[in-house]
């Protein structure tokens, strides 16, 4: 059986593959690369193909940074079989583009749990840790198989009580398609800023996300309302059969009204009447310490019911003796940052 590896030019056949996985990842999506070219960024799509038929991809983006440019594969690659071969025979491709393009190293954070066969694998092919996360390591993920109301049950009892009170306290849910929320989004996002001191996301990078996913219906905005003011929105992503809170913002006014509750209640309904068979809630703090800057959000997120699944910690290929530079560039950064 010959295998080849060559650039997928084709988004149906793309689409077809990544959507063919289990669970789906937005982050290998042909969309995602969409979004990336809208911010100027090279993408790449490799494929590795058994008989003709894709059996692996790798989405490919290069990431032009003072720090050292490279070439960064998020959420991937996807492999339809998760076997060292099957990795080498890309990841020889993977390496023979980055030095082609003259970048310092490769960053990878593939869509697998972070175990000791699957850490060995990359250490053996000569991977180390990354000094800083890529995308959300330590998630929060629901299943959706159960009904609304098994669903209901499962939550903490102070998140359903919360739900059914901003309910009561008349808060009202909707979602849009509306580009010009993304607004909406920002603003809100900067007073959540302002509360919780964290790096926001530049609100052209919202826009040109959003832009990126609403052409094939796999996005919404969710926004909370109350007395005829905004008080929390989420951008959900919807991929295959996975839905993930993404992004979202909420206001300072009327902190007792439990609405981020609600909206969240909502998107659940909505992935689930999407087909979709996880909900997940992104990143949460990796402990329980009460004083982890993530330990609210934490909180909140797990109250919905579900269970952490981590996955593998982003790993670097050295391309260039300067990568260690960069290595101890991020490594002060994330100090700094308390990431």
């Amino acid at each position: 059986m010959s295998k080849i590896i060559k650039e997928i030019n084709n988004k149906e056949d793309w689409e077809r593959f990544a959507l063919s996985q289990s669970p789906n990842i937005f982050l290998q999506s042909w969309n995602w690369g969409e979004f990336h070219q809208s911010l100027g960024n090279k993408v790449f799509h490799l494929g590795l193909l058994k008989n003709q038929v894709i059996t692996g991809t790798a989405l490919l983006v290069k990431e032009e940074a003072k720090r050292g440019t490279y070439l960064a594969c998020p959420g991937g690659p996807l492999l339809a079989d998760w076997q060292e071969d099957n990795f080498k025979q890309i990841l020889n491709q993977m390496i023979e583009l980055g030095r082609q393009e003259k970048v310092v190293f490769l960053r990878v954070r593939p869509s697998i749990l972070d175990n000791e066969k699957n850490r060995t694998i990359f250490k053996k092919l000569g991977f180390q840790d990354a000094p800083m996360h890529m995308h959300a390591e330590t998630t929060w993920q629901l299943d959706l198989s159960p009904s609304e109301e098994e669903l209901l049950a499962g939550m903490r009892k102070n998140t359903r009580y919360y739900v059914r009170r901003a309910v009561k306290d008349g808060v009202k849910v909707f979602q849009t398609k509306d580009l010009k929320e993304i607004e909406t989004l920002d603003r809100l996002q900067m007073e959540a800023v302002k509360r919780h001191k964290f790096i926001p996301f530049p609100k052209e990078f919202l826009r040109k996300q959003f832009q990126a996913f609403i052409k094939d219906e796999q996005t919404a905005l969710f926004l909370a309302e109350y007395k005829k003011q905004i008080l929390s929105i989420a951008m959900i992503i919807f991929y295959g059969d996975m839905a993930v809170y993404h992004y979202a913002g909420t206001s300072s006014q009327y902190p007792k009204i439990p609405s981020s509750y609600l909206l969240q209640w909502e998107a659940i309904k909505e992935a689930k009447k999407r087909g979709c068979r996880l909900y997940n809630f992104w990143g949460i703090a990796p402990t329980d310490d009460p004083k982890h800057r993530f330990a609210g959000v934490t909180i909140f997120k797990k109250g919905f019911g579900g269970e952490r699944v981590d996955y593998l910690h982003a790993q670097d290929f050295p391309l260039s003796p300067l990568y260690r530079v960069t290595y101890s560039f991020e490594t002060i950064r994330r100090k700094i940052r308390r990431l």
